[in-house]
């Protein structure tokens, strides 16, 4: 009985820990915990973590028998969105493997990670033979032929080789255009790019579950050049043809991969392309998928563009030694306007303000002039301060982060600049004021 009972409770953990993913970090003391996600089209679900060991960087995450087959994504720093990597999970095999910062992830246990990676690794290559050809300038089509005659056998085998496996929707999604005959460069160039997303399935969920489809919009929009567009018109018409392409994925997988177009875009500061992103394709998912707070975030974005005209908001000034309410668009007092919002709380605030205010005052009369709007819990402490600063509009933001003016603004940060022509259009935000005094001196 007592051989029984230790069976019996020995049995269901040697059931729930069949396999796991592990492996070496490196260098160990930059990393302290890998995360363990299993990947679905639209979300990630958690399902362990590791700590990694300071001295030798090992990590293990134990998967039970209840560990589903596909796409998992491990992340080892933040943000999360940048530091990880996808791994194959077959449920047949553990996953073991070692991770540099410099030279990526290499799988030393898994036939299809590691077969994966040798189809990568094989296809580089070969893609590399055909960039030294053409960059020689040779003349020599039958060596060209053989390259390409090489690049359809390696792509066949790896396929072939991955048949009943998760990693063969990988192989197949990646097969390069490759020609029946010697090609120049420029026509070879264009072929490629037209047929860049030939075997890309976007309804395939394996893939949806990955970096893939990401990866592919990401190489496409920002490395397809042009020579006779600017960055901008380039990537408006990658961007299209992208769209194009992925016609037939879910709305959730278009959102994903869109929003994140659209968030690079508007930290490269883009603008233009972030706008046409959102006018001819987010606006429009949003509203099928009835994401309201994604609609917002687009539409202030659009609204707060260099060029577009400022949200208005009531002010007070002084006019024949009196205060009279005006608008923020019908103010004609100066050539351009400085709106600041700071608060009365913020150390940094209270190091730039007098700063601004200084600099300012040096300006020719009637070229600048500046609108702060405070964001406060209460008025005390400001209304002392306002007093060190008679030559500004002082505007009392009620309710600190809650105020409608901050929010028409999408202020987040204090302090925060715009700078607006004579018309209230527009035509700067700097970061700091620093980058403020660089912009008005030139």
């Amino acid at each position: 009985m007592k051989r029984l009972l230790l069976l019996a409770l020995i049995f269901p953990h040697v059931i729930l820990a069949q396999h796991a993913i592990k492996g070496v970090f490196s260098p160990p003391e930059d990393y302290n915990v890998a995360l363990l996600y299993k990947v679905t089209p639209t979300i990630s679900e958690y399902v362990g973590n590791s700590e990694i060991n300071s001295k030798d960087g090992h990590f293990e995450i134990k998967l039970d028998s209840t560990a589903a087959k596909g796409v998992y994504r491990l992340v080892y720093a933040i943000p999360q969105e940048d530091y990880n990597f996808d791994i194959i999970y077959n449920g047949k095999e553990s996953v073991e493997l070692v991770f540099n910062s410099e030279t990526g992830v290499k799988f030393i246990k898994s036939v299809e990670n590691k077969l994966l990676e040798s189809y990568t690794s094989s296809m580089s290559k070969i893609t590399q033979s055909i960039g030294n050809y053409y960059r020689k300038k040779s003349k020599d089509t039958l060596a060209l032929k053989a390259i390409f005659k090489t690049q359809r056998e390696a792509q066949l085998n790896f396929e072939k080789a991955a048949k009943g496996m998760i990693a063969l929707e990988f192989i197949k999604a990646n097969k390069p255009f490759i020609p029946n005959k010697a090609l120049d460069v420029e026509t070879y160039v264009k072929k490629l790019e037209a047929h860049y997303f030939d075997h890309v399935d976007f309804t395939n969920k394996t893939l949806q579950s990955s970096n893939l489809l990401q990866e592919k919009m990401l190489n496409f929009v920002f490395g397809k050049s042009s020579e006779t567009k600017d960055d901008t018109e380039t990537y408006i018409s990658n961007i299209d043809v992208f769209c194009g392409k992925m016609k037939a994925a879910p709305a959730k997988v278009k959102r994903i991969l869109l929003v994140d177009l659209w968030q690079q875009m508007a930290d490269l500061g883009h603008e233009a392309v972030a706008n046409h992103i959102a006018e001819n394709y987010l606006m429009d998912i949003a509203v099928a998928l009835n994401d309201q707070e994604l609609l917002h975030t687009l539409i202030l974005y659009k609204d707060l563009s260099v060029g577009s005209t400022a949200p208005d908001f009531n002010l007070k000034i002084k006019e024949n030694g009196q205060l009279v309410s005006k608008k923020l668009s019908a103010l004609n007092v100066a050539k351009q306007y400085i709106i600041v919002f700071w608060s009365s709380t913020c150390s940094h605030c209270l190091e730039e303000i007098p700063q601004l205010y200084e600099f300012v005052k040096l300006q020719k009369p009637g070229n600048l002039k500046v609108v702060a709007v405070a964001l406060e819990d209460e008025p005390a402490q400001w209304k002392k301060l306002i007093a060190k600063f008679p030559n500004f509009i002082h505007v009392y933001g009620e309710g600190k982060w809650d105020n409608p003016i901050g929010d028409s603004y999408g202020v987040t940060a204090t302090p925060s600049y715009f700078v607006l022509n004579k018309n209230k259009e527009i035509i700067a935000k700097p970061q700091d004021l620093e980058g403020l005094k660089m912009l008005l001196e030139h």
